[in-house]
This record gives C-alpha cells, structure tokens and sequence, in this order.
C-alpha cells in the first residue's frame, strides 16, 4: 500500500509539472546590495547655506523695522535710482528729499535736539551760577512728601528704562561687531569660491563620468555567476517533473523485473505441483486401502469411529488444471533487453549537469558582454566630452574676479567705519551707565540723609551729597547728549536706508525687478552679458531657475541648446548588451530519459498477454488443501486407537501406520504445501499487477515522451525568463548611475544653486545678521538719548528735596512734624 501511494503521488507530481506553464517564476525580488552606493566625492567647493538664527532679540528686530516702516512707506524709488545710475547729475535734490522725507523729519528733531538741550544746559549752569535752579525748597508744604514720592519714582522709572536700554545697545553694538568681520570677509570668500566653483566643473564631470567604474564591477561580478544562476534555476525549476519521471520509469522497470521473476515462480511451481500430485496419488491411495482394511478388522476394538476419516484419504487440489503462462514467458522471452538502471543513471546525471553545462555553453557570450561594458564605458565618457560648460563661464568668472577685486576697498572702509562706531558706541554707552550711577547714588544718598534728618531745614551731608550726584548726572547728560543724537542720527540713517531701500525690497523682489528692467542699469552694470546669461532670461528668471535646482547649461548663453536628459536616457548606452542578452539561445534541456530499446521492452511487457492469464483458477486450487482429509489428525487418531487395543497385533499395526501417515505428511505434503505458499504470493503480485499493466505502461511511456520533449522548450523558456530578469537588474544598474550623474551634476558639479545660494546668504548677512542688530543698536540708544531729557528735569527737581528747606513754616497738618514739637533756631546756610 505504502508503494502505491507513493507512486500516485509521484504520478501527480508529474502531471502537475507537465500542467505547470514554463517560466511563470517571478525574478527573484531586488535585495538591498542591488542599490548603488556612489561615494560621496562630488565637488569640493560649496557655498554653505546660511540662515537667519532666531534670537531673544526678535521682538525688538521686529518693533525697530515697524517703526521703520512708519518713517520710510515710499516704494522703491525706481526713477531715482534710474537717474542715479545712468546720470548722476541729473538728479535733483528735491526728489531725494520727497523721497527721504521721513528721514528728513527726523534729521530736524535730532538737529533741535542737538541745539536745544546744550543750550538748555548752558541755561541751567548760568541759573545755578545765580542760585536760581536746583536749589532749596522755600517753604514747608503739606504735598512736600507726596511730591518727593513721586519724583523718586519718576526718576527710578526713567533709570530703569535708561537702563534697559543700554543694555540692549551694549548687546546689539556687539552683535554687529561679531557679524561684522566675518559678513565682510564673506563677500570676497563668496565670490572666490564661485570662481572656483566655475573653474572646477571639468574635473568635476569628469570625476563623475569616472564613477561609472561603480556599476561596471557590479555588472561585471554579476556576470560572473549568471551562467551558473542560470542553471541552477532551470534545474531547481524542472527537477520536480524530471525526477517525478525518472521514477515513474524506474517503477515499470522493477515491475517488468519483478513480474519476469513470478512468472517463472509460477510455471515452475505449478509444474511442480503436478509432478508431484502425481508421484503422492499411488502412494496415497495405497495407504488408505491399508488404513480402511485395518480399521475393518473385528479385532479392532473402537475403530469404527475413524473409518470415515480413512475413507475420505484422497487428493486435493489439482494443479495440472491451471492455466500455462508458457505463452506469456515466451512472449517476455530475452527482457530486459536494455539496462533500465543504467540509462536512468545516465539520465539522472545528465539532467543534474545542467548547471555546469549552462557555464560551458554560455562562456562566450558573457565574455562579449564584458567587453560590451568596456565599448558602454568610452560612451559615458562622451558626456564629459561633449559638456559644453568650460567656454561658456569665463565671463561669469570674469566678473566675478571684477567684483572680488572692486569690492575690497569699499570693505575696508566699512570695516574702519565700523570700528569707529563701536568705540563711540561703546564710550557712549559707558556715560549714560555712569548717568545711571549717579542717579542711583543720589537717591539713595539722598533717600537716606531724609531718614536720617529730624528737622527739614537741618544740614545733612548724606542728603547734600545725593543732590550732587543728581546734579553730576545732569551735567553729564547736558554735556554729552549733542554726541549721543549724533550717533544715534548717523547710525539711524545709514541702517534704516538699508532696511528700507535695500533688505525690504530685497525681500519683495523688487530689486530683482528693478534690474530687470531694460534701462534701469547702465550698459557697464548689464548683468545679463556680464554673467554670459541666456538671451531670453532675466536676474529674476535666474535666480529662480537656480533655486529650483538648474544646472549651469540651462541658464548660461550658449552657441547650441544642451539637453542633458537627452544625453542621460538608458537606451542610448544599454542597447547593444541588451540586445547580446536577448538574441542569446542554448540548447539546456536535451535529456534522454528512455531509450528506444528499453521503450520496446516495456511495449512488448505490455502486450506480453501477462493480463490475460486466468489468476482466479490458480487461487480456486490455491483454496483446495493437497490431501482432503489432514494427515496428521488421522495419523494421532491411529495412535489414539492403538492405546486402546488388548490385541497386540492390531496395536502394532495401528502405531505402524499413524508411523506412515507421518512420514508421508513431513516428507511430501509439507513440501507441496511451501510451494503452494510460494505460488501464492506471485499469483497475488501478478494479479494486482496484471489488471493496470497496460494503463502504466502506456502513461509512463507517455509521460517521459512528454517530460523529454518539454524539458528543452521549458528550459529555453526559463532561461529567457532568467536572462529577462538579469536584464532589467543589470538596466537597473545603469539607470542608478545615469539618474546619479544627473543629479550631480545638476545639484552639485554644475549646479547653478551656489549663485542662489550667495544672493541668499548675501540678504541673510546683510539684512538678518547686520541690519537687525546694527537697527536695534540706534533704536535702543535713541531710547536712552530721549529719556535723557525727563531724566534730567525728574533729577533737578529732585535734588531741592535731598537739601534742606530755606524757610520752615509750622503746620500741625504737616507730616514732618509732631504737633508738640518745639522748633529751635538753626543756623541755614544760605
């Protein structure tokens, strides 16, 4: 049983192989190592992208440019700057004054400022020379406390504002200062480094060109195990069917031995069987005659009762009935007249050297194929050949060594005029902290002698020494805050026209736009022709298509438009080893599973009649014992008999023959019965066998007449499939590489990006690191210059009440004194 199922399983793996179409395997799925890894080698001069870095000083960033808005809401002046540039002297005053008018006003308040408080100053010091200002209080009031409450308080607020912003003017004076150096230091490394950039695009591209080296290994490894993948595959994908046949054949051969081998038990038993019936029948029946007579004799006490028994001591099966298989052992005569074993190991091997005769057969055309690669590699080199770049930006680079050169002096007096201001600033900022000083000593000095002081009109030095540090304030504050304005004034124009002129149009793009308008700049500033820019394009247009990533042939003019998609495409380098791999054929499948002599062994098995002989006769007689009635039992029966007899005569003669019975039974019928067995068990194999033989016969001479003739159309279907699959792999490959060298150059070799990217980190410079802080600086210091003049007023006020009063009134409202006080006389000083 266990046999059969295993070649019904075998029959179905057959028939679902032959069912299977060929080449339904999918490639096998792309695994991480089919990705590229192109080493980051690309070019060495880059312009890093700068950025505005959020500060805590944002908000004040913010306030300075609103309140710049407010001074400044004309647009950009296009007609001026027009005439400026084309025609200086055409320019007219009054237009520069319509424009700047809020700049105007503000240059008034800072020249009133700038004459009004020295003389203001000059006021007080005449007054006080004539005891008229920031003396004593005349008279004792009631409101004297509250007043005092206030004036304190009025002067802490204004310190405190002072105070705070100073300090931002302290930070932001050195926040300019720390992007000063190195923003001017940018602008000659920027453009430096455009040159550079410019002037390394043809080793560039070359370097780009040579990484082709990166897919050529892989490809050329690749190679190097495709025969073999590609046997294995078509012996992983057949061997199921193959093997499944090759057993099937190995099946009919066993059964052709195996029947061969019982039909010869079975002529040879059967005949035997007959001889030897024949040679038993005489003896037998001469055995029963002295048994029968023996047991009738009147002397024989008890023997009636095994007469029956002796009478029916005859013959049983008779095998000379039996049909004669002579017929089908002459039919099979000389079979097997071929070594199945032999042609199915020969088979067997044949089949599994697919593997290495895929590496044999397919040799040469991977060595074309690499020699392909080398013809691939000197076409990628055309793309460095033909990048038509290196004529087309000696004028950019050109002007861009003008402008490195031009720029030079302008920076070093930017960088002189700078270090002016942040010690002027600096100084400056040092006074009005010792203005705050003396404020703070003054009232503190002064806060302290009142508490200290019982009588209003008493002498108290700690209060007459907080006036002085008032008035020394007040002199400070006159004395220098003509320079504060001044600074503030000239730092405010200067910023303030870059934020309004320059950073808010930059922003906008009105800039861009202004240049882009023919006539706008002189034919000497043509930035068009200067920079070699394409005819139909604008600095806008540029700057834009440099943003988004174009590369230096898109926006550059040259003599013939350049498409590097053009140059990129797959096809133009992937089609002559695409078509080496597709018009590749090998003949891998031819495998002899049966041949022609063993095919006719099995046809003559099949027709050999073995299926026509009747089995059933031989198991009728099979059934039938060779002797009816059993000797043995007779025999014991005899024996049994013989103890019971008194006449000895009869005993002995009794034992005598159960002693025949026996002898007969362990010497003949034993041996008749061993054959009978022997002839049953090839009756049974041969009667299973028989009713199917035609059946497998023809369906395994069909299935290995299928098997041989699909096995080469099935493995030259795999092996277009495998080749198909390492074709798109290997196209994989080259259009990692293509797709890498595109991007590089447009991203990185011969992008057009750093130009953006320099306007960019020109506005960042500028406009975020510079004009931010350099605003935030006047704007703070302005705060403190015009809160000088409450300062000054809240601190001359101030020091009437740290002295003593000139002439004390009593009041038993008042809050100085206690309604029983007894007032003494003091000497005042006057």
């Amino acid at each position: 049983l266990a046999a059969g199922a295993m070649r019904a399983a075998g029959l179905l793996l057959v028939a679902w192989a032959l069912l299977q179409p060929a080449g339904t395997q999918q490639c096998h799925p792309a695994g991480p190592a089919t990705v590229l890894r192109f080493t980051d080698r690309h070019a060495e001069i880059r312009v890093p992208a700068l950025h505005r870095v959020p500060s805590p000083l944002d908000p004040l960033y913010g306030l300075v440019r609103r309140c710049l808005d407010l001074i400044q809401q004309n647009p950009l002046p296009t007609e001026l700057l027009r005439a400026a540039l084309n025609d200086p002297g055409s320019v007219r005053t009054s237009q520069v004054v319509q424009y700047e008018l809020g700049y105007v006003v503000c240059a008034a308040v800072a020249l009133l400022f700038t004459v009004a408080v020295p003389v203001a100053g000059m006021c007080f010091c005449y007054c006080r020379s004539r005891r008229r200002c920031g003396g004593r209080l005349r008279a004792h009031r009631r409101s004297l406390g509250c007043r005092r409450h206030c004036l304190l308080a009025c002067l802490s607020f204004t310190s405190l504002v002072m105070l705070i912003s100073v300090t931002c003017a302290f930070v932001t004076s050195q926040r300019v200062k720390g992007q000063m150096e190195p923003g001017l230091g940018a602008v000659p490394t920027t453009l430096r480094t455009l040159r550079q950039h410019l002037a390394n695009v043809p080793q560039g591209v070359q370097m780009v060109v040579d990484k082709f080296e990166v897919p050529r290994k892989q490809i050329n490894s690749d190679l190097g195990g495709l025969s073999r993948s590609v046997g294995l595959s078509i012996h992983t994908q057949l061997k199921a069917m193959t093997y499944a046949a090759l057993s099937d054949l190995q099946d009919r051969a066993a059964d052709l031995q195996t029947s061969l081998h019982h039909l010869q038990i079975l002529d040879g038993t059967s005949r035997a069987l007959a001889a030897a019936r024949a040679e038993l029948e005489p003896a037998l029946r001469e055995r029963r005659g002295r048994v029968i007579a023996l047991l009738d004799d009147p002397r024989c006490t008890s023997c009636a009762s095994a007469l029956g028994r002796a009478q029916s001591l005859e013959l049983g099966a008779d095998y000379s009935k039996v049909p004669s298989v002579e017929k089908v052992l002459k039919a099979m005569a000389g079979l097997p007249r071929s070594d199945f074993a032999e042609m199915i190991r020969q088979g067997n091997g044949t089949f599994n050297s697919i593997p290495e005769l895929a590496v044999e057969r397919m040799a040469q055309v991977i060595q074309d194929l690499r020699e392909e690669l080398s013809h691939t590699a000197q076409k990628v080199q055309s793309i460095a050949d033909s990048f038509p770049l290196p004529d087309y930006t000696r004028p950019a680079s050109e002007a861009l060594v003008t402008a490195e050169e031009r720029s030079r002096p302008y920076l070093r007096e930017v960088e002189r005029f700078e270090h002016y201001r942040w010690i002027t600033g600096t100084v400056l900022c040092s006074i009005i902290l010792l203005i705050l000083a003396c404020n703070v000593m003054g009232m503190a000095l002064g806060a302290y002698g009142l508490s200290k002081r019982e009588d209003p009109s008493d002498y108290e030095c700690r209060g007459e020494a907080g006036a002085k540090f008032l008035l020394v304030g007040v002199g400070l504050a006159f004395l220098f805050s003509w320079l504060l304005i001044l600074l503030v004034f000239a730092t405010f124009l200067v910023g303030g026209n870059i934020q309004t002129l320059v950073c808010r149009n930059w922003v906008n793009q009105e800039i861009y736009k202004f240049i882009d308008t023919p006539g706008n700049l002189p034919p000497s500033m043509n930035l068009t022709r200067q920079l070699n820019l394409r005819r139909d394009s604008n600095l806008s247009a540029t700057y834009r298509e440099c943003k988004s990533g174009a590369g230096l042939w898109e926006v550059l003019q040259l003599d013939r438009s350049y498409d590097l998609d053009e140059h990129l495409k797959t096809p133009k380098y992937t089609a002559d080893f695409q078509k080496r791999l597709g018009d590749f054929t090998a003949h891998l499948g031819d495998v002899r599973l049966l041949r022609s002599e063993g095919r006719q062994d099995l046809e003559t098995f099949a027709r050999s009649g073995l299926d026509e002989v009747d089995y059933g006769r031989f198991q009728e007689e099979m059934k039938n014992p060779v002797v009816q009635t059993s000797l043995p039992g007779l025999a014991r029966n005899l024996e049994g008999l013989q103890k019971m007899q008194r006449n000895s005569t009869v005993a002995g003669r009794l034992g005598a023959e159960a002693r025949a019975l026996w002898r007969m039974q362990n010497s003949t019928v034993q041996s008749q019965e061993a054959l009978v067995a022997k002839l049953g068990e090839s009756v049974q194999f041969l009667s299973r066998l028989a009713p199917h033989l035609k059946e497998r016969v023809k369906r395994t001479l069909a299935t290995t007449a299928s098997v041989e003739a699909r096995l080469p159309v099935q493995a030259q279907q795999i092996l277009r499939q495998e080749i198909g699959c390492f074709t798109r792999k290997e196209l994989r490959y080259f259009t990692q590489y293509l797709n890498w060298v595109g991007q590089t150059l447009r991203e990185d070799v011969a992008s057009c990006q750093p130009l953006a990217t320099a306007l960019d980190n020109g506005r960042v410079i500028l406009c975020d690191r510079i004009a931010d802080p350099w605003n935030a600086f006047w704007f703070s210091l302005g705060c403190c210059t015009f809160f000088l003049i409450p300062n000054i007023i809240f601190a001359i006020r101030l020091t009437k009440h740290f002295r003593p009063i000139r002439n004390r009134l009593i009041s038993t409202g008042s809050e100085e004194t206690c309604p029983f006080h007894i007032p003494r006389v003091t000497a005042l000083k006057l």
